[in-house]
């Protein structure tokens, strides 16, 4: 471990899925920055998100905890201030932590510990999209739909791409910020970009559009619709029964995807280049990942909110070559463990007794340092999805090659990874003995799931009825407004001309000696 708390910049996408990228085997994807990322990093092959969908899944990545401890159960569940997050771990440790981009923290704390917040999101904080369990028939305005596949195609300018490049600029800006202080503070940074390309609508401009030919482009492996009785929800609730999708729909939707995910890769160069330039890059630790993934027409589905690997396993890489030798990780591992890991980092590699509140994931630090030789390592990563599409918990469980899926309204699925990886075939119905073992581990951890049904139905209606009330009358917003002082920017007559110019300049010039 390095003697100076090293940096620490995360660049997180958006429903980026695993399999999409070189490193995860997939050979249609040009992400030149990624594979070299990757070539001198290391790669965690089976990391998942613990809830697949966006907000549960961040909220995770901020405290380390299930949705299930925290209530964040969907995209309009409010993230408690009193939750310690990695930011509030790192400030304590004397971090300056700071934010730039989407995060869909819900409710009026827009921090959750970071000092610094550079732009706003693009999503909205208040209670608005609150699922509704108990009308599951039907579908409010705010639920996905086929649009973003029908209209698939290349584009000029879209929301998201008004709101990745303002990120773009402000965490860049904030890196040259931070050099030019660096002589008068001495403060490591952990700096958050978080961006939302390659999350749907599915168009792109064209320069990413162009870069790939119609005949590079792959069709979904497994195409067949599957049958269990969440996926037949979810196709109700992205809209897939009303509207007919055509196989050249589907092609120009992965022609933008991939487009999508070149355009993030060039964003992780560009960072990185900054790095260099302003001297950072051999004291930072770069982390790359996703909030959770994307179906992109695997099993007939689209977006998140499933358990297959499309939807829930996701790119990790942890890159440090002057201090992490490159290797594949292939024990499970979780966007929970994220915290502990960071917590770890910051204090110089050592391990933490107690957490503030129990945590549910595990430090990573042994994997990266490789002195974890456990490879029959029986840790389990868990998993809780309790937002639209469900009619009650959901929960998955990963340990060594099977996946297990439980909810007490639905059969059992369980799934052998290492002998079908694109999960064809359910075979709970042929190994009693470990379902069994599964179920009672499930049991051990979630107890009676009745108890959580009842919370999750609960904060459904207390939310919808305080987003009805707030919309009488004045409306205030919870929405992050970023602070931008413009009495302070460039050349103003209040500091001598020189002064600033001096200031300014990086790397700054010695005075001249008269």
């Amino acid at each position: 471990m390095p003697i100076r708390p090293p940096n620490i910049l995360i660049l997180m996408a958006d429903q980026l899925t695993a399999g999409i990228l070189r490193v995860y085997g997939n050979r249609v994807s040009k992400t030149p920055h990624i594979d070299t990322l990757a070539n001198n990093g290391v790669v965690f092959n089976s990391a998942y998100c613990n809830s697949p969908l966006c907000a549960p899944s961040r909220t995770v990545f901020m405290t380390g905890r299930l949705p299930s401890n925290t209530g964040v159960y969907d995209n309009a569940a409010e993230f408690p201030s009193q939750s310690p997050t990695f930011a509030h771990y790192l400030r304590n440790a004397g971090y300056r932590t700071i934010l730039a981009g989407k995060m869909h923290f819900c409710g009026p704390d827009q921090l959750h510990g970071f000092e610094e917040r550079l732009t706003t999101d693009i999503y909205p904080a208040d209670y608005g999209w609150t699922p509704d369990w108990t009308r599951f028939e039907y579908r409010p305005e705010w639920y996905h739909n086929m649009d973003s596949v029908s209209q698939a195609g290349p584009c000029t300018r879209t929301n998201q791409l008004d709101f990745d490049e303002e990120v773009a600029v402000a965490a860049r800006q904030r890196l040259f910020d931070l050099a030019r202080l660096r002589k008068h503070q001495q403060r490591p940074f952990c700096l958050v970009v978080s961006f939302t390309h390659p999350h749907d609508p599915f168009t792109i401009h064209e320069t990413y559009w162009n870069r790939y030919k119609d005949d590079e482009i792959d069709m979904p492996q497994v195409s067949q619709p599957a049958m269990d009785a969440h996926s037949r929800r979810l196709r109700h609730v992205i809209g897939m029964n009303s509207q007919r999708i055509t196989a050249t729909q589907i092609h120009a939707a992965r022609r933008a995807y991939y487009g999508a995910v070149s355009y993030i890769d060039d964003q992780l160069g560009a960072l990185q280049q900054t790095l260099y330039d302003t001297k950072f890059a051999d004291n930072t630790i770069i982390i790359l990942l996703s909030d959770h993934g994307e179906m992109l027409g695997e099993h007939g589905l689209w977006y998140k909110m499933s358990f297959f690997e499309g939807a829930s396993r996701i790119p990790m890489i942890i890159h440090c070559p002057q201090h992490f030798r490159s290797r594949h990780i292939q024990q499970p591992v979780s966007i929970a463990d994220i915290l502990p890991t960071l917590v770890e980092l910051a204090g110089d590699g050592q391990q933490v007794s107690q957490y503030i509140t129990p945590i549910d994931g595990h430090s990573l630090l042994s994997h990266l340092t490789g002195t974890n030789n456990d490879l029959n390592n029986e840790t389990s990563v868990k998993g809780e999805y309790l937002a639209e599409g469900a009619i009650a918990p959901i929960v998955m469980l990963r340990r060594n090659r099977f996946k297990f899926i439980h909810s007490p309204v639905d059969p059992d699925q369980l799934f052998d990874l290492q002998n079908d990886p694109h999960e064809l075939h359910n075979i709970a119905g042929e190994h009693n003995d470990l379902v069994s073992t599964f179920r009672s581990e499930t049991y051990h951890h979630w107890g009676d799931l009745q108890l959580l049904h009842e919370q999750v139905l609960d904060s459904q209606r207390r939310r919808r009825f305080v987003a009805k009330a707030l919309t009488t009358g004045t409306h205030t917003a919870w929405d992050w407004q970023p602070v931008r002082d413009a009495r302070s920017m460039y050349v103003r007559s209040h500091i001598p001309l020189d002064d600033i110019e001096a200031m300014a300049r990086f790397p700054s010039v010695p005075k001249s000696i008269i």
